[in-house]
């Protein structure tokens, strides 16, 4: 019998419970799940028969190692941050490990003694990073088997809410973890632009978006997304002119998320004083200058960001709540806390609702002295609000590569991401099983 232990089972772990469980009687699997919450756990097993739930803390290394020593392979959903204790443990009993998590450089310094203990350590295995790399890089290598010289690679991907299911102005809500919306674009985000580097600090990202069409659903916001230029090495095309990933938003939502950026309410780096007892109208009013006039809230904000009162960018601020008289009641909390505590129940997915996730690559190259470009769409619609489009993306690519290193038809040893056609083959080609699919255009360019 093989031993799986998985560690955590929140929201994007729904799916890959359900297909690890699926698996687990013809695979010979015992599934061991940890969480926080061992009620969670229970809740989504539903005592199923190779199911073995367990209250796990990661912060406990004797129960981390206990755990990681008695499984053949581990999957950690863990936030990223806690993954390096996890695959010191794996690396330690030879055990391989699988997260949907950034690769980092602790992590990356793991590889040459995963190598000398015969496992992978997958990172970047969920939707992004995870089935963008897979499928980029299938694509990336046909171009290239066909003679082509790429010039441009853009790729962008949004969890987003399904049509039927958007009900409010910004046309979003929370199908994955809310702290990670709240904190997206943190830090300085890199590509390169026609040869030339082009940087985006923070303060300005939000503000800089470009339309992206997607066929059948329109046009979106596309923001660039961390750092695209450590790609080139990974893709293998260190020498294209131009590459850019970018996130998914509903037209208009970057600029009005932008108003909280620049009030300073995504700051993470420090405690609002007496923010219990605040409203959110004496929060936002803390944070903005001086004024001898006599004006509304809304209209000093309005003044402040340089926008009109009646226009959407001011409205969507305004349906938040964010100038309401409502008490905060969040005791110690940062900015970003309280931005977050406001938008989980406004933003919050209502019984019934269903998720979106969008994802499109579009690559422009040369084949001889002919110039095409190639566009490759994803979209998927979750089923509802538990069995979401997020959780499918996520925790399927994460279980079915999981299961290919256990039928020994991933071998590949080392920290890595899934590039190589070893992993992103079966991955790609089971996902499809379950209506992960692209679609694919291709036009000839004057």
């Amino acid at each position: 019998m093989k031993k799986i232990f998985l560690i955590g089972a929140g929201r994007s772990a729904t799916m890959l419970i359900e297909y690890l469980l699926k698996h687990a009687p013809t695979e010979n699997w015992e599934v061991t799940i940890g969480d926080v919450s061992l009620s969670v756990v229970l809740e989504k097993t539903k005592g199923h028969a190779s199911a073995r739930p367990i209250q796990f803390d990661i912060h406990d290394p004797a129960q981390t190692e206990v755990e990681v020593l008695r499984a053949d392979i581990v999957i950690s959903l863990l936030p990223a941050h806690m993954h390096l204790s996890v695959a010191h443990a794996c690396v330690k009993f030879s055990k391989s490990l699988v997260t949907a998590s950034y690769s980092t450089p602790d992590m990356e310094a793991l590889h040459e003694e995963a190598i000398r203990k015969g496992v992978i350590l997958l990172n970047e295995c969920g939707l992004d990073p995870g089935i963008d790399h897979m499928s980029a890089m299938e694509i990336i290598r046909d171009i290239n088997d066909h003679g082509g010289e790429l010039n441009a690679f853009y790729s962008y991907t949004g969890g987003l809410v399904a049509p039927e299911s958007n009900d409010n102005p910004w046309g979003y809500k929370f199908s994955w973890n809310p702290r990670n919306v709240i904190l997206a674009g943190h830090g300085t985000a890199r590509y390169i632009e026609k040869g030339k580097y082009k940087y985006i600090p923070y303060n300005r990202l939000f503000g800089q978006v470009v339309p992206v069409v997607v066929e059948g659903l329109g046009s979106f916001d596309g923001y660039a997304n961390r750092d695209s230029l450590s790609y080139r090495k990974t893709y293998g095309i260190e020498s294209i002119p131009t590459l850019l990933r970018g996130t998914l938003r509903q037209s208009g939502y970057c600029a009005s998320w932008d108003i909280f950026v620049r009030l300073g309410l995504t700051d993470d780096t420090y405690v609002v004083e007496n923010s219990e007892s605040m409203t959110y109208a004496q929060l936002v009013e803390s944070y903005l200058p001086m004024t001898s006039s006599v004006t509304s809230l809304e209209q000093a904000v309005a003044d402040f960001c340089g926008i009109a009162l009646d226009s959407d960018v001011m409205q969507r601020v305004l349906w938040t709540g964010l100038l309401s008289t409502q008490l905060i009641g969040l005791k110690s909390a940062t900015p970003a806390q309280i931005l977050q505590q406001l938008l989980e129940a406004k933003w919050k997915l209502k019984p019934g609702d269903k998720d979106m996730i969008v994802m499109q690559h579009r690559f422009e190259y040369v084949v001889g002295v002919k110039k095409f470009r190639r566009c490759s769409s994803l979209v998927v619609i979750g089923d509802d609000d538990i069995h979401t489009a997020m959780a499918k993306t996520v925790g399927l690519p994460v279980g079915i590569a999981a299961r290919n290193i256990l039928k020994g038809t991933i071998t590949q040893t080392g920290v890595c991401i899934p590039v190589e056609a070893e992993i992103c083959k079966p991955v790609l080609t089971e996902l499809e099983e379950y209506g992960v699919h692209f679609t694919e255009s291709l036009e000839e360019l004057a």
